[in-house]
This record gives structure tokens, sequence and C-alpha cells, in this order.
């Protein structure tokens, strides 16, 4: 360290803040300003969406991720259906993820849809699973994507 840097640390005008290494993000959502929105919080990290359960599955075999992000209501019918849960659902991937427990074990897991009572069957069965999983409600996503990854 120099003396310039040394001096500016004792000012206080130092950049003491660590910059992060990229991270790979996963995201099951069917809402397209959702993806932009992700992309936006996660600039110059890698956001790998899925908008299916087909597609979530494939994608969640194929690298391990940092970070996951589920949806509940992954079509328009389930907005208004009577059925809670089905394989269509984020539910579908959630019950995936904790019957495999040799996938995905080292990602943080949250499950971040407007449906609460499905986020929390979401986040239920993925305990049961022993995953370790949070539910946040998508107004408050940012405030907790700033604290788990700053910049």
């Amino acid at each position: 360290m120099g003396i310039i840097q040394s001096i500016l640390i004792r000012l206080g005008l130092a950049d003491l803040s660590a910059k992060r290494n990229p991270i790979t993000i996963f995201l099951l959502d069917d809402d397209t300003r959702r993806h932009r929105w992700f992309r936006k919080r996660f600039n110059g990290d890698e956001v790998e969406v899925a908008e299916t359960v087909e597609e979530a599955k494939k994608l969640l075999q194929s690298r391990p991720y940092d970070a996951i992000f589920l949806d509940h209501d992954l079509l328009p019918d389930h907005y208004d259906s009577e059925k809670w849960d089905d394989e269509n659902t984020g539910y579908a991937i959630a019950k995936w993820l904790s019957d495999n427990k040799n996938i995905q074990t080292a990602a943080t897991v949250i499950v971040h849809t407007r449906n609460s009572e499905g986020g929390m069957r979401m986040v239920e069965i993925m305990r049961q699973g022993q995953r370790s999983v949070e539910y946040v409600p998508y107004p408050l996503l940012d405030m907790k994507i700033r604290h788990y990854w700053k910049r």
C-alpha cells in the first residue's frame, strides 16, 4: 500500500469496498418484464431464464448456479386457478429440488412470487427436503438482492 492510499484511508476518502466476482443466476418466471428487471439488477452477472417447468429442470441439471429465484404462478391461467399447485407451477420445481438433493446444493434459493400462499407452500416442501430457502415477496426483492449481492 502506498503513502497516498494510506492518507486517503485515514481521511476516509479511499474506496475500501470489495468488488465481487460475477455470479450465475437462475430465474424461473414467465413475465418478460421480470426477466428485464433481473438482468438490470444483476448487470455484469450471468442470468439464465426458464419460463416453464421443463426448461427449468434442464437448466438446473446443466450447471451450478449461485442463486436460484423461483416464481409460483407461471402461466396466466394459474393466476385465477382454483388448483393450488400442479406440474406447471414453480411448486413443481420446488418439489423436484426437494426430491433431488444432489442438484444445486450450494445455491441460495429465493422464492419471489406475489402469490404468498403458493410461495409458502414452495418453501415448506423445500425445507422438508432439507433445503435452505427463503420467501421474499416480489416488492421487497430489490432490497434483498442489494443486501446479499452488493456490488
